[in-house]
C-alpha cells in the first residue's frame, strides 16, 4: 500500500483522484459535477493525496493550504464503494497529518459529512459551529490544531 502525493494536474495521480471523486461524489451521492470539480484554480493549487493498494487507486482526498496562515482545509475525501471498511480513510488522514507537522501547519479544518464526523473525531477534530447543508449534504465544520 502507497500514497502518492501531486499537485501536477496532469498526472495519472491526478485523474486517479478525479475518477474517485466522479464516482463517490457525483454518481453515488449526486453532486453535480461542476460543483464536485470547483474550480481550476483551486484544482491546480491543492495537493492531491492518492492511496494505491496493489497498485489499484482506492482513495483521494485534497488539501488546500495557507502557507502564510499556515492552514489547510481538508477536501474531496473519498474512497471507492468496494474499497471502503479496510482503514483507507484512517491511513489517508493519518497522511495528512504527517503532511501538516512536515509543513509547519497550525491548523488542519475539514467540512466532514455528518456520517463520517466519528472518524474525524477518532483523529482529534473537533466539531466547530452548527450542522450546515453544502451540495445537499448536511456537514460539519471540524478542525484540529495539536500536531
Amino acid at each position: 500500500m502507497e500514497i502518492r502525493v501531486t499537485r501536477d494536474t496532469m498526472s495519472d495521480i491526478y485523474f486517479d483522484a478525479l475518477r474517485i471523486r466522479n464516482q463517490v461524489f457525483v454518481k453515488e451521492q449526486g453532486v453535480p459535477y461542476e460543483l464536485e470539480v470547483g474550480n481550476a484554480l483551486e484544482e491546480a493549487s491543492a495537493v492531491h493525496f492518492v492511496l494505491y493498494d496493489e497498485g489499484v487507486a482506492k482513495g483521494t482526498v485534497r488539501l488546500l493550504t495557507d502557507l502564510g496562515e499556515k492552514t489547510a482545509l481538508v477536501q474531496r475525501m473519498a474512497i471507492l464503494k468496494e474499497a471502503r471498511g479496510h482503514g483507507y480513510a484512517a491511513i489517508l488522514i493519518e497522511r495528512l497529518i504527517e503532511f501538516a507537522k512536515e509543513t509547519k501547519l497550525n491548523k488542519l479544518e475539514l467540512h466532514a459529512q455528518l456520517s463520517a464526523r466519528g472518524l474525524y473525531s477518532k483523529f482529534h477534530f473537533n466539531e466547530v459551529g452548527q450542522i450546515f447543508e453544502e451540495a445537499g449534504i448536511q456537514h460539519i465544520q471540524m478542525a484540529r490544531t495539536d500536531f
